[in-house]
């Protein structure tokens, strides 16, 4: 596929830290380190011959007479990549330690573990990397026939071969040959490091199976404290576990995406980098992972959120800001890399995301509502932080913005965004209440209804018999499916069902559904966009809270036949159902739990009837 493998073709393996995604063939295509959001050692995934990559494979006798299948180790982020030929069956086991500490490190490592089962097979390694999004060149150094080191600007990328294995050097790169018979095991080790500091110790075998077996450990460990029993269970433990990946643990603060710059529709221009911190995509993914049991990420990333309510406001005067860097940096300026040609040609490429700079008044409702699941506000600093906004909100909510889907077409006002500030003001003055906190309740109080009472005017549509986009349009718009999930409307209400009837005839396609119609609400943007894995759980879930049990869990068995081969999602579906945008996407995962758990919850209720 113009030397592209398909961006559904992956699985990911991470340590808390970064992570990276191994194509079906067998190649780390894309690994950005030492964090998330660092530049890319390689990045193949956007430019096939630029970008760099590590790849390990078999090489049948006869030329494409093997198959070749991938798969995670049960319940844990372990990839296997399993090649099968007539003369033999090798396997690599590909993983990262989870890096347990609270502390950002420099050094990471990620583990490539070859071995044949049966016969014997031959195998070519090559590691190629380009540092700084392929812009910077490097120096390779050798210690020794097994080892290599890539020195790049600021990193140095350690290559450490155990077994019978003879590292080549061509052209500043490294390449290997080399053959294993039943029972016969080699590894490469990737150290990623901080420039200059200490090489790390050589590895043995019974080092890299040590770490195999901590790394195995940690994950069935991690996932025994999930409390749902569920139906799909598999789904959901494999979507626990990418959310997990997705978090970064030395502030606990989840990213949007793995990846930057795939493209929402194959050589078009809607390619974004989601490598950071939506307020909106953070609390909806840990409020997720809280529904599983998994109370210490959700304190992590209240204290992160807490951190950003502190933080005295941004320069635009707002008091959040849509997105931050993982370690809360807020400035994530936006550049455009156009030496690289993009995911089959889809560019531009970019680097930072100027949507930083929007305003989406809808985050306030997602930031109190994540602080008030639980119902831990903190101390009584994090209180006054908390007031100081909703009191903030209280003279600002009634302004056009750019919405929830971060349109480039000019600030209206939005439906959702109205909706969320609802929330914001509601789950605030429940938490003063429970929990006899200070607070302006009364003036609260009437701005809630003040917002209500304006959705209900104007946010309605007459002649739709739905709620809409905004105010200004009879256009429909799939963020509102979470109207019955905030509580703003009974899921039954009158109202609410001709909306879901509404959006079901127009949004939903094959039971997938569109954000909304971009060529009747023009966004700013060219090029079209594939339905939006997030609604189409979105739409599911509102199906099951209406009682439509049949629909809704035909929807969710067909949903789940478009995850790819290891149980992964994408942002976005295409028309002939292949996976589109940044890979894998955190909202199709909370989506996915969501959906699994309220589904789960009529049936369960349904059948108690």
């Amino acid at each position: 596929m113009d030397g592209y493998v398909h961006i559904a073709e992956h699985g990911m393996v991470g340590d808390l830290q970064t992570a990276a995604l191994v194509s079906s063939d067998g190649t780390i295509d894309w690994w950005c380190t030492p964090r998330f959001d660092s530049p890319s050692v390689f990045a193949s995934l956007l430019d096939g011959a630029r970008g760099g990559h590590c790849g390990l494979r078999a090489v049948p006798e006869q030329p494409k007479s093997g198959t070749v299948r991938q798969l995670y180790l049960s319940d844990t982020a372990i990839l296997i990549t399993r090649f099968m030929a007539p003369e033999g069956v090798g396997e690599i086991a590909d993983f990262m330690v989870p890096i347990e500490s609270a502390e950002p490190t420099g050094r990471h490592r990620l583990i490539r573990v070859v071995r044949v089962v049966r016969g014997g097979l031959a195998f070519a390694f090559d590691c190629r990397p380009r540092f700084d999004y392929a812009r910077a060149s490097h120096e390779l150094v050798r210690p020794g026939e097994d080892s290599a080191v890539f020195r790049g600007p600021g990193t140095d990328l350690h290559l450490q071969a155990v077994g019978p294995v003879t590292l080549e050097a061509v052209e500043g790169d490294i390449t290997s040959r080399f053959r294993l018979e039943a029972g016969e095991t080699a590894a490469f080790v990737l150290t990623s490091d901080t420039a200059g500091a200490p090489r790390p110790a050589a590895p043995s075998a019974a080092n890299v199976a040590a770490e195999f077996e901590t790394c195995n450990a940690f994950w069935l460990r991690w996932l025994r404290r999930s409390t749902y029993r569920g139906r799909w269970q598999d789904m959901v433990n494999r979507s626990a576990i990418t959310l997990k990946l997705l978090t970064y643990a030395p502030t606990g603060a989840p990213i949007a995406a793995l990846t930057m710059g795939l493209p929402e529709q194959v050589g078009g221009e809607r390619n974004w980098d989601y490598r950071y911190t939506w307020i909106r995509d953070a609390s909806l993914s840990v409020r997720a992972l809280l529904d599983l049991g998994f109370a210490e990420e959700a304190a992590a990333f209240r204290g992160w959120l807490r951190d950003r309510l502190a933080s005295g406001g941004t320069a635009s005067g707002e008091p959040l800001q849509i997105m931050y860097r993982i370690d809360g940096e807020p400035h994530l300026t936006e550049e455009v890399l156009d030496h690289l040609e993009g995911y089959r040609g889809s560019a531009p490429v970019r680097a930072g995301n100027a949507a930083a700079d929007q305003i989406q008044l809808d985050i306030y409702g997602e930031a109190v509502y994540a602080l008030a699941q639980s119902g831990d506000i903190g101390g009584i600093r994090e209180w006054e932080d908390v007031t100081k906004v909703i009191d903030w909100l209280a003279d600002h909510w009634d302004r056009p913005d750019e919405g929830i889907w971060e349109t480039r077409g000019g600030r209206k006002d939005f439906t959702y965004s109205r909706l969320m500030t609802w929330v914001a003001f509601d789950r605030s003055i429940r938490l003063a209440t429970a929990c006899s906190r200070p607070a302006d309740v009364a003036r609260w109080t009437g701005t809630r209804d003040a917002i209500f009472q304006q959705i209900i005017e104007r946010g309605w549509h007459d002649g739709r018999q739905a709620f809409v986009q905004h105010y200004d349009t009879d256009v429909l718009d799939a963020s509102i499916l979470l109207m019955p999930k905030v509580g703003f409307v009974p899921p039954r209400d009158p109202a609410w069902l001709s909306t879901l009837d509404a959006i079901g005839r127009e949004l939903v396609s094959d039971s997938l559904v569109y954000r909304y119609n971009p060529e009747a609400s023009p966004d700013g943007l060219r090029g079209s966009e594939g339905t939006f894995c997030l609604c189409s759980f979105l739409y599911i879930e509102a199906l099951a809270k209406a009682d439509r049990l049949r629909q809704a869990r035909y929807a969710f068995d067909k949903m789940l036949t478009y995850a790819n081969h290891v149980g992964l999602f994408a942002e976005e579906i295409g028309p002939t159902g292949e996976q589109l945008g940044n890979f894998p996407q955190a909202f199709t995962h909370l989506a996915l739990i969501s959906a699994a758990v309220a589904l789960n919850d009529r049936i369960e209720q349904a059948s108690d009837r």
